[in-house]
């Protein structure tokens, strides 16, 4: 390395550290939300043949636009949100961060504005770094909700071309009402802004809690993101995909993806996945009473708890979060720093891991580097 050469770096990102939470090996990882769960042995094995199959095909460019993927993604949202919409309505990428960035790519860039509400997901500001896009946020309500009226009235004055809204969101795990998204579309529509409903954990939400895609025959201007991280216990193979109400939005993140973005590998993977749902919804079931067991028994061991349609809860009130997540680390257990002051976050692992975090949390609270809950 020379010490006369300086590389040109832009000076918004001098200094700047990339994203991540800590990987540390650890009995009990509940820090990033994935899926404790290994895939069943008999869906890792039907993804071992399809590599294979994929893989004496791999000197050739993958299908450039994954359309059998898409079809599949298609059919699977009507399954399980009961909305149908055709393939061209459905884009596929790299993980939901990607899709994300497409969209910024194609509908944010300089002169523009995307708007959101914190406390939420925290690469949103990156993907708005990265594309020169302006970026502003607004409170959530005490309950971690929006305030719908709040937010029309800063769209009509405003004007961005992006609202993020996430639901479940993340850190809070918190579901947005579906009036509350149809006011705030509807509002984003009025100034030609699109809405973007960033449904990660969507799979986690309660009996009931509809999805945003039900709102597409009124909204042309909504798409809503998922992944195949969580649910699908996929977070390692890196599938997101985004479903629009109006297939111009598709057409154009064709025109700002790179090209062959989705490598035959993983379309495969993401492909056989979906042909064995109802192993992986299983895992899901079980996840989601985990997570409303633990959630009451945070609440009845004094613990605020926010309430979540996702798997991971955000609970609290701490004087001092970073010494409850200090005491955790050291007794085996690895949960987050986010969200508001105050607050952590735990993913749901398997019963084991979750019983672990609740033996270490009580542990943790009741010892004397932490003087107590306010």
């Amino acid at each position: 390395m020379s010490a006369d050469f300086v590389p040109p770096i832009r000076a918004d990102l001098v200094g700047v550290s990339s994203y991540g939470a800590p990987q540390l090996d650890v009995p009990a990882r509940l820090n990033v939300n994935e899926n404790p769960f290994s895939l069943p042995p008999e869906l890792a094995a039907a993804m071992g043949a399809a590599v294979a199959s994929a893989a004496r095909s791999l000197n050739r460019y993958p299908d450039r636009d994954a359309e059998g993927l898409r079809q599949a993604l298609a059919d699977y949202v009507a399954e399980e949100s009961g909305v149908r919409v055709p393939a061209s309505q459905v884009w596929a990428a790299n993980g939901s961060n990607e899709v994300m960035h497409h969209l910024f790519l194609a509908f944010g860039g300089p002169g523009r504005l995307a708007i959101t509400f914190d406390p939420t997901y925290s690469m949103y500001p990156e993907y708005a770094r990265d594309t020169f896009t302006g970026y502003e946020t607004y409170e959530r309500t005490e309950d971690f909700g929006v305030d719908v009226g709040a937010a029309v009235d800063v769209i009509a004055s405003r004007r961005p071309t992006l609202v993020l809204l996430t639901s479940p969101n993340n850190p809070t795990g918190t579901a947005l009402p579906l009036d509350d998204i149809r006011a705030i579309g509807a509002a984003a529509l009025r100034v030609n802004a699109m809405v973007v409903v960033d449904e990660a954990y969507a799979e986690f939400r309660h009996d009931g809690v509809p999805s945003a895609c039900s709102l597409f025959g009124e909204l042309p201007n909504l798409v809503v993101t998922r992944t195949m991280s969580k649910a699908f216990a996929l977070a390692g193979a890196r599938v997101g995909y985004a479903l629009a109400a109006d297939p111009r939005v598709v057409e154009t993140l064709k025109v700002v993806r790179l090209p062959y973005h989705l490598s035959g590998v993983t379309q495969a993977i993401a492909l056989t996945a979906l042909r064995h749902v109802g192993l992986l919804q299983a895992q899901v079931d079980l996840l989601r009473r985990e997570r409303d067991a633990l959630a009451s028994w945070l609440g009845e061991h004094g613990f605020t708890v926010a309430p979540s349609d996702a798997n991971f809860i955000l609970f609290g009130m701490f004087p001092d979060r970073a010494a409850v997540w200090n005491g955790l680390l050291q007794r085996g257990v690895l949960i987050r720093q986010t969200g508001p002051d105050g607050w952590l976050r735990v993913s749901v692992g398997t019963p084991e891991e979750n019983d672990m975090f609740r033996r270490a949390l009580l542990e943790t609270t009741s010892s004397d580097d932490q003087e107590g809950r306010r």
